[in-house]
């Protein structure tokens, strides 16, 4: 429990040996807290663990590495400056006289696993020098090496390009038939059809059911959320007109001197959707920052519905007709502490119909955020609550309320459905292409490369900074998952056309 919240709530699971048990459920329903319990960093409140029909207690993770558990977390648990050597040592140092740590034998135990699951790791390699897909391979060979018969992948793909994901895949199917126990913990229905020999359901901290790697991703969304949901995005094909929002030329160097964006063209018409894609950390972030204005570009020029906003503060960029959804919605899309009426009108509190010279007017705040809380479906016991009661679905309904109840000639949104369930995305998808429908730029920056496929009517892929070109919709995700790794596009589709294209776990029909 955390505080009041029961986030495991009778969890029963059973990991049978050599299998892949998928722990499906949205972000929040429990999943890496269930884990973090068998991997002895939490202390569960009631109910036991057993290995091998044995009870064991942990009183932290040494015991479960002990015990034959490894983890490999979302975020790696990796040193930039060590080498892969050191760093799978680490902890656990092969020794000599008088405590000196054998390197060698830590090399020779890298080469060895790396050499038994083709990992292709160089024991010698700086971990601050490898690609990400690298380093969790790194990062498997780390538990490997302590004997773990149970390996837990934490959301493993949520920082890798298809590629990577597909040979992270074959990896687990290595291990699996190597005798290895994995539970894959994941949102992914693509993925969790692909590998998984059983899938259990997790929704609010509780399993609500059993399901077959067979099952279609509908049936597991539904068992997911309890109700029927469309996975796919309804929407005409793109009008186009003006151009409503423009990037020229833009660099970004930071303090250091690393150069974070270089040479960025990008424009979005009136009535399209052009979607960011991109593994996170190469450069989307700093993108957003400079049309929103937090940020500014050491050359370059923005503009917003025709209008040069260089020099213009966040708020008149807002007032220019930018529409804006952060990635990080409680940091910067809200002020907790404030009602979800105040939060509905942050850019517009002191101006008519909700202000009055200096006083702002609460009848007409509390009337706007009730006509926004039935229209966006905004769950709330009162709109004078704080909106730091809401869960993270209707926070970010409320934010894209408030962004979309004026008129706009370009909407920003940044990883728009992080952390929500897949009833709440279907109506974030279909608000954006709504807004799209209106003759608004959008400009959606993602991650998830389905949200990409599902929105896009073109699509900028970026890599370290730079976008390495700019594909229609409909682009196979081969070939993007390859400029995601900075691959040019002609020679993505060529590296694409001459490889066999992965099963991805049968047909949802």
């Amino acid at each position: 429990m955390f505080g009041p919240l029961i986030a495991n709530d009778h969890i029963d699971l059973t990991i049978e040996p050599g299998e892949i048990h998928a722990l499906l459920g949205e972000n929040g329903a429990g999943k890496s807290t269930l884990m973090n319990v068998l991997y002895g960093l939490y202390a569960p409140d009631d109910g036991e663990i057993l290995i091998d029909d044995k009870p064991v207690r942990f009183s932290g993770p040494g015991d479960a590495v002990a015990a034959g558990i490894g983890m490999v977390h979302q975020h790696f648990m990796l040193v930039p400056v060590f080498t892969v050597a050191d760093s799978v040592a680490l902890g656990y140092e092969p020794t000599g006289f008088a405590g000196v740590i054998k390197h060698r034998e830590a090399a020779k135990l890298v080469n060895k696993l790396s050499a038994r699951f083709g990992f292709d790791i160089d024991p010698n390699a700086v971990i601050g020098d490898l690609p990400v897909g690298a380093q969790q391979r790194v990062e498997i060979i780390k538990a490997l090496s302590r004997e773990a018969k149970v390996l837990i992948l934490d959301e493993p793909t949520a920082v890798l390009t298809p590629q990577e994901t597909d040979e992270l895949m074959d990896i687990m199917v290595q291990l699996k038939e190597a005798g290895t126990s994995i539970v894959f913990i994941t949102h992914k229905l693509r993925e969790v059809r692909a590998v998984a020999d059983r899938i259990t359901v997790i929704r609010r901290g509780k399993v609500v059911g059993q399901a077959s790697p067979r099952s279609t991703e509908k049936e597991l969304a539904s068992l997911m959320v309890g109700r029927p949901v469309n996975l796919g995005v309804d929407k005409n094909p793109p009008q186009g007109g003006e151009v409503g929002l423009s990037l020229r030329d833009i660099n970004v160097v930071d303090e250091g001197g690393q150069r974070l964006l270089s040479d960025i063209n990008l424009e979005v018409q009136r009535g399209e959707i052009v979607c960011v894609a991109g593994v996170q950390g190469n450069g989307q972030t700093e993108l957003a920052e400079i049309i929103l204005g937090s940020r500014t570009p050491n050359s370059g020029k923005v503009e917003i519905g025709g209008f040069d906003v260089a020099g213009k503060t966040i708020k008149q960029r807002l007032q220019h007709g930018l529409g804006f959804v952060p990635e990080d919605r409680s940091t910067d899309g809200m002020v907790a502490s404030f009602s979800i009426a105040e939060n509905m009108i942050l850019d517009l509190y002191d101006r008519p119909p909700f202000a009055s010279g200096i006083n702002m007017k609460p009848s007409v705040v509390e009337a706007n955020a009730e006509k926004l809380r039935e229209e966006f479906d905004v769950r709330v016991t009162s709109v004078h609550d704080p909106i730091s009661t809401l869960s993270g679905g209707n926070a970010q309904k409320a934010i894209l309320a408030r962004e979309l109840s004026r008129p706009l000639s370009a909407l920003v949104a940044s990883q728009p459905t992080r952390g929500l369930d897949v009833g709440s995305i279907e109506f974030v998808y279909k608000r954006i292409v709504q807004e799209r429908d209106n003759d608004t730029a959008v400009l959606v920056i993602s991650t998830e490369l389905d949200e990409v496929d599902a929105l896009a009517d073109r699509i900028a892929v970026m890599y370290r900074g730079r976008i390495v070109g700019i594909v229609p919709a409909g682009t196979p995700r081969d070939v993007l998952g390859l400029m995601m790794a900075g691959v040019p596009l002609e020679e993505a589709q060529a590296q694409a056309a001459a490889t066999p294209t992965k099963s991805e776990g049968g047909s949802d029909e």
